[in-house]
């Protein structure tokens, strides 16, 4: 049986018989409700694929004249196009809080990891610091000083299996299980799943244009042991905190003797004007653990993050550090030093915003001529995701659920919040679309499934 899609399986099917001059120019192919009602699948799954079809110039539609097989290519030789097979584990379209994978620089990655197997010794087999290698807990504080002005001594730094695992690492050293905690509404999907599991009372707080609304955070828990936040970059709805409740944020924390924990995952990316300061160097009075991960940055198969924690919590978080045992490979993080040091990591980040920034100019130009009925692109000055709110009256899990269906990796807004209420919206990745053709083929994929709800 075939992996992929329906409709990639009809489009396919039509290809290959142009292609194999099955079929000729000028020759009517069957009706939409036809084919369905013979392959015995729903109308929009055969629009979709001749949507495709049409788009790329292989089909012809003529109004009640019917859908033919595209006059002009009786003047082109034809080679055949395959459509690509989904890869199992790979990103599918549209799929969020990847990096752009074809852009990684895999051969310098290699020959810096073939260096550090080359310096390999018997100290180096070992199990290693359960805090993070020395080197790259160095290269981590250089780079923060340097880029994000946050000054921090190596020791504060603690290297964590990605930002899941840094998380299960603070609720362990605040001991978190019980308490309550204020969370962004909508939030971070995985990170609540991932506290609400270790037992954290989660406190919903609205986000607006400025971010979290520090006022009702106040108002529903006023003692709240811990807050979470993205404030470069809220995630999902892509604002950022106002200089306000950036400053009734730390006030807060400093007079209830609370901790912030900001979460800064995608910072870097900002494409209009300078990346915006991190809370955690406005932060006076050392209230603030400043989370970062190079799974945005570099590749999430990395699983390498890391948390700079007050000097306060230093002894706490070491004691838990060696309870838990999370380390990263020894290996990828010398590299992942060395890739830092040796200025690849700042190099590749400028590569990236640029790269970024048209794939995404892609994605909004096809949503803007081919779902402006649909959806309304909400603007965003920065981040590797896209929320594009509904339009017409269909529930967002409908059209997530849907779109999985048909190969796309969307998701809904609703489930991000906690809260009803929150708005409709779809979020999706734009990273590794490679094209603007392929941009507008996976748009028209989406335009069919919410056309068809």
């Amino acid at each position: 049986m075939s992996s992929l899609p329906k409709y990639q399986e009809i489009y396919r099917r039509f290809r290959l018989a142009i292609d194999q001059g099955q079929l000729r120019p000028g020759e009517r192919v069957p009706s939409v409700r036809a084919l369905a009602q013979e392959l015995k699948v729903a109308r929009g799954t055969v629009e979709t694929a001749y949507q495709l079809l049409v788009s790329e110039g292989f089909f012809e539609a003529r109004g009640q004249a019917g859908t033919v097989v595209a006059e002009s290519l009786a003047q082109l030789a034809l080679k055949p196009v395959p459509v690509p097979a989904p890869v199992t584990c790979g990103p599918r379209p549209l799929q969020m809080g990847l990096p752009a994978l074809d852009a990684f620089p895999r051969k310098l990655w290699a020959r810096l990891v073939t260096q550090q197997v080359r310096r390999t010794d018997a100290d180096s087999l070992a199990m290693g610091d359960v805090c993070g290698v020395q080197a790259l807990r160095v290269a981590i504080a250089s780079y923060l000083a340097l880029y994000r002005g946050v000054e921090c001594a190596p020791s504060q730094v603690f290297v964590c299996a990605g930002y899941s695992g840094g998380l299960a690492l603070l609720c362990d050293a605040l001991e978190m299980a019980g308490q309550r905690c204020w969370f962004e509404d909508p939030g971070y999907l995985h990170a609540r799943q991932l506290l609400q599991h270790k037992g954290v009372e989660l406190v919903p707080v609205p986000v607006d244009q400025d971010g979290l609304d520090v006022e009702q955070g106040m108002q529903r828990e006023l003692q709240a042991r811990l807050a979470i936040v993205t404030p470069a970059h809220q995630s999902p709805l892509g604002v950022a905190l106002s200089p306000a409740r950036r400053q009734a944020l730390l006030g807060w924390a400093r007079e209830q003797g609370s901790w912030v924990v900001e979460d800064d995952y995608d910072s870097e990316f900002r494409y209009r004007g300078q990346p915006l300061a991190a809370l955690k160097s406005q932060d006076a009075d050392d209230r603030v653990i400043y989370a970062g991960s190079f799974s945005k940055m570099l590749f999430p198969g990395l699983r390498l993050g890391y948390l700079v924690v007050p000097v306060a919590l230093v002894e706490p978080f070491e004691r838990s550090a060696r309870v838990l045992q999370q380390r990263s490979a020894q290996l990828l993080q010398l590299t992942a030093a060395d890739f830092l040091e040796q200025g690849h990591f700042t190099r590749h980040l400028k590569k990236m915003r640029q790269l970024y920034a048209q794939r995404r100019g892609w994605l909004v130009a096809a949503l803007q001529a081919h779902c402006a009925e649909f959806l309304r692109v909400d603007e965003q000055a920065g981040g590797i995701n896209l929320l594009a709110r509904l339009l017409v009256d269909v529930p967002d899990e409908v059209v997530a659920r849907a779109a999985g269906e048909m190969g796309l990796g969307v998701q809904a807004l609703s489930g991000w919040t906690l809260e009803a209420g929150g708005g409709q919206g779809v979020l999706m990745g734009f990273t590794n679309l490679c094209t603007a053709g392929e941009a507008d083929s996976v748009v028209l994929v989406l335009k069919g499934v919410i056309s068809g709800i």
